[in-house]
């Protein structure tokens, strides 16, 4: 009995000091300038830096920059996607195995290494400054396909023979057999999409220098440099860049642990 006690204790000790500076992070949005950097419960608790950001900063420009990208990579993503695997794990073509291997292989290479080619391509196909150019390059990601072939390999083959017997094709099976199939671990994936291109910064600082392009996340490294001496307003920004990924992350977290759970490693 002790020794669970003594357990439990370390675990609360553990997740206080995880959450401790998290806290102290939130709080400081809401602390007048002159008590920042105070670690205590702060004299008295302010919406001015909230304010602010919201009315003197185009903040909301960039959260609905940041909200656009990241909704419309993440659906037609998931489409594409969903599309790919199916491929890959259920029809038979000459050179499968090389495709899904090239596509796996693209997970070692990261976006530092292809920033320079991939801006001059997207600089040649006049996507610099547009919306496009935010979302396109985007749309590719090997750990989806992957996720989601490893999950359509566990789909019993004689759901689709049932459908091939009904007259169903290939579009016919994937669109009213597989893919409602693969609702949660489709959700699951939404989240991660969403989160990353939510976070994205490299990608949207090199491909987007107007303004009114700007995501919340460059929005932020901007006010960095702007606000140098008024770090109260950057934290009240990077707050609420934050509330829509712990938003989205609560209300897809069942998704997500399901479907780590189910889909394995085939």
């Amino acid at each position: 009995m002790t020794r669970v006690r003594g357990k439990a204790v370390a675990a609360y000790l553990l997740a206080f000091l995880v959450v401790a500076p998290l806290l102290w992070f939130l709080l400081s949005a809401f602390r007048p300038e002159s008590e920042l950097y105070d670690l205590g419960w702060p004299g008295e608790l302010t919406l001015d830096n909230v304010i602010y950001v919201l009315t003197e900063v185009p903040f909301l420009r960039y959260l609905a920059n940041s909200a656009f990208v990241a909704v419309t990579v993440t659906v037609i993503a998931l489409f594409l996607h969903s599309m790919a695997a199916y491929a890959l794990a259920r029809m038979s073509f000459r050179g499968r195995g090389l495709a899904f291997a090239s596509v796996v292989a693209t997970l070692l290479i990261s976006l530092p290494v292809i920033l320079v080619p991939l801006f001059i391509v997207v600089r040649g196909l006049g996507m610099v400054d547009t919306y496009a150019g935010l979302i396109v390059p985007g749309l590719f990601n090997a750990f989806g396909i992957f996720l989601l072939r490893q999950f359509y390999l566990g789909v019993p083959r004689e759901l689709e023979e049932a459908a091939r017997l009904d007259g169903c094709g290939h579009w016919r099976i994937y669109w009213h057999v597989i893919l409602p199939l693969s609702r949660p671990m489709l959700a699951a994936l939404a989240v991660l999409f969403f989160l990353a291109n939510w976070n994205s910064f490299l990608w949207p600082l090199a491909v987007a220098q107007d303004e009114s392009l700007r995501v919340v996340q460059v929005g932020i490294a901007s006010l960095q440099g702007q606000y140098a001496s008024k770090q109260h307003y950057v934290i009240a920004a990077a707050v609420l860049a934050a509330l829509p990924t712990i938003l989205v992350f609560l209300l897809g977290q069942r998704w997500l642990v399901a479907s780590l759970k189910t889909t394995g490693l085939r």
